[in-house]
């Protein structure tokens, strides 16, 4: 399956699926990275694994609907038919999502449906949990739909939160979980293994 990553910063967990899909392990084809800021840091790392980057932001057109428009003439330049948000900081607009219904791939740093929603992202996330006084945090990969964080989950891993963490320090641990977990739910939907049924993802990831 063709598939667009689409990231907003330092690009680790892009990084953690390339790096995957170098040992062999990932067997999607990553075939354009989208960017919504040219300084991203993910943009280095696709240069330097030759993959073409598409800097696309609502900022350069003078309406929302030139935005979509180039949006999507991108998505079909590139033959896409599976978007992996990693680390995206903008929600993609109606149109997109509708077209790639269960087809659009997002990871939340926390166990939704705790601890998700809109401006409940990085830090914040890890806050809330420890303001909480939750004693589990962990991943989320869900499909993504028009509502936030909310789409059906494809993967779930816990993590513990520990006597003492900080955000820095719980967020470093997510990460972690992050980076070595997300690129098997991408496999899973990328090849067909899992499906959905009312809201729950089935299958073997």
């Amino acid at each position: 399956m063709r598939c667009a990553v689409f990231a907003s910063g330092g690009g680790s967990n892009f990084q953690a699926l390339l790096d995957r899909k170098e040992a062999g392990d990932l067997h999607v084809d990553i075939t354009v990275l989208v960017v919504n800021n040219s300084g991203a840091g993910a943009v280095a790392r696709a240069k330097k694994s030759s993959i073409p980057v598409v800097h696309c932001a609502p900022s350069h057109f003078q309406t929302e609907k030139r935005y979509i428009e180039s949006l999507q003439q991108h998505l079909q330049q590139y033959g896409v038919e599976l978007i992996v948000c990693a680390g995206y900081m903008k929600r993609l607009p109606p149109p997109v999502v509708h077209a790639f219904r269960n087809r659009i791939l997002n990871i939340h740093p926390g166990l939704l449906p705790a601890f998700g929603g809109k401006g409940m992202y990085g830090e914040r996330v890890h806050r809330a949990v420890l303001d909480y006084g939750a004693k589990i945090s962990g991943i989320t990969v869900h499909f993504a739909d028009d509502e936030y964080d909310h789409g059906p989950i494809v993967l779930q891993k816990a993590v513990p939160v520990r006597d003492g963490d900080t955000p820095e320090k719980l967020a470093a641990r997510v990460l972690k979980a992050e980076h070595a977990n997300y690129w098997r739910a991408v496999e899973a939907v990328g090849n067909g293994r899992v499906r959905i049924e009312g809201r729950r993802v089935v299958g073997r990831i």
